[in-house]
C-alpha cells in the first residue's frame, strides 16, 4: 500500500505544482583558466569584449578600467586611466549614497563598479553599484555619466529591489548600436531593467521593470547545499537573447530579451568546484561574463582570497559552448 502510495505522489505531485520536475542543468567544460596580473585593486567584477579586445573592471579602482594582454596563460591588466565626474543622483536614499562614500575609507572604490559592456563602435559603459549610474568611457572624448531616468530606480525600489547596500546593479548589456541598455539589479529582490535611447534621451517604455523575483535556492553541493537567495552576478547579449550570470546557483541561462522569461540554462559548477579551485568564503565568486559563438569567459571576483591551491589572484575562465549551441531548445 506505502509503495503504491509513493508511486502515486510521483505522479501526482509534478503536475500538482505547476509542470514536470525540473531536469538538471547540462555541465559546461572548462577548457582554461587564466591568472590576471597587474589589476592595482584586484578584485575583477566584470568583462566586456570590445572589438577583439577583452576589458575588465575592479570594483576597488574608481580611475581605472584595464585591457586585457591575452597573448600567454598568464594574463597582464593594461591599466587605462579614466576621470570620472561627480556621480549623479539617480534616486537612492541618502543612506546608500553615504554609505558608498564610507566604502572609499574602508575598503577603496567608491563608485563600486560592477560591470562593464562596449557597443559596436568601442565606447563602453560601465556600472556603478554604489551610485546605481551608469558611465560611459568613449573610445575619445571624457567620460559621462549617461542621463537615465529616475524612473529605473524608483521603479525598481518599488518592486522590492535596490534596498540593501551592496545589493544594487552588478550587471550591465548594451545592444551593438548602443541605444538599448539592460541592468541586473543583484539580490533580495534580484531583477532585470532595461532602458532605450532615442536621439540623446534615454527612457523606459512603460515599465523599466522586466524581471523580478524573490527567494532562495540551494547551492551545489560542493559549496554545502546552503540555502542563499537568488543573485544576478553580471549579464551578457549574444545573437538577441540575454544571457545571466546566476552566481550562487553557478550556472548561465539564456532570457528572452524582452520577458527576461528563461529559455534554458547551463551548469558550470563541476569544473568551476573541483577540489584545487575551491575559495573559504562561503559564497559564489563568479562577476563577470561574456557569451561568443565558442563558449563563455567567466570572471571570479577572489576578493583577494586564496584557493586551496594558493592562487590569489583574479581567475577568467574559458568555457567551451555547448555542443549544440547556445541557441538550442530544451
Amino acid at each position: 500500500m506505502r509503495a503504491w502510495l509513493a508511486a502515486l505522489l510521483l505522479i501526482a505531485l509534478p503536475g500538482f505544482f505547476g509542470g514536470a520536475l525540473a531536469e538538471p542543468a547540462p555541465e559546461l567544460k572548462m577548457l582554461s583558466e587564466h591568472a590576471v596580473d597587474d589589476m592595482v585593486g584586484g578584485n575583477l567584477s566584470g568583462l566586456a569584449m570590445c572589438n577583439g579586445e577583452l576589458w575588465t573592471v575592479s570594483d576597488r579602482d574608481d580611475g581605472l578600467i584595464y585591457k586585457l594582454d591575452t597573448s600567454a596563460s598568464v594574463w597582464k591588466a593594461e591599466a587605462v586611466t579614466i576621470k570620472a565626474p561627480s556621480a549623479p543622483n539617480s534616486g537612492l536614499s541618502f543612506r546608500l549614497r553615504s554609505m558608498a562614500k564610507a566604502s572609499l575609507l574602508a575598503r577603496g572604490g567608491e563608485l563600486d563598479f560592477e560591470g562593464i559592456t562596449c557597443d559596436a563602435a568601442g565606447n563602453r559603459y560601465l556600472v556603478s553599484e554604489g551610485y546605481a549610474a551608469v558611465l560611459k568611457v568613449p573610445v575619445s572624448g571624457a567620460p559621462t555619466w549617461l542621463k537615465l531616468p529616475k524612473a529605473v530606480v524608483e521603479q525598481a525600489q518599488a518592486q522590492g529591489m535596490l534596498q540593501k547596500f551592496n545589493a544594487i546593479f552588478e550587471g550591465i548589456a548594451i545592444n551593438p548600436a548602443g541605444d538599448r541598455l539592460w541592468l541586473a539589479a543583484e539580490r533580495e529582490k534580484r531583477g532585470l531593467l532595461v532602458v532605450g535611447r532615442d536621439q540623446d534621451k534615454w527612457s523606459c517604455k512603460g515599465s523599466c521593470v522586466i524581471f523580478s523575483e524573490d527567494g532562495t535556492l540551494t547551492m551545489p553541493a560542493q559549496m554545502g547545499s546552503r540555502e542563499v537567495p537568488r543573485d544576478f552576478a553580471d549579464l551578457a547579449l549574444y545573437e538577441g537573447k540575454l544571457f545571466t550570470l546566476e552566481r550562487a546557483a553557478y550556472q548561465i541561462c539564456r532570457r528572452d530579451l524582452e520577458t527576461a522569461k528563461v529559455e534554458r540554462c547551463w551548469s558550470f559548477a563541476n569544473d568551476a568546484l573541483v577540489p584545487e579551485k575551491l575559495y573559504s568564503q562561503e559564497f559564489g565568486l563568479a562577476e563577470a561574463l561574456v557569451i561568443d559563438k565558442d563558449g563563455a569567459w567567466i570572471g571570479v571576483d577572489n576578493n583577494f582570497g586564496a584557493r586551496a591551491d594558493g592562487e590569489k589572484r583574479p581567475i577568467v575562465w574559458r568555457f567551451a559552448a555547448p555542443k549544440d549551441g547556445w541557441s538550442a531548445q530544451q
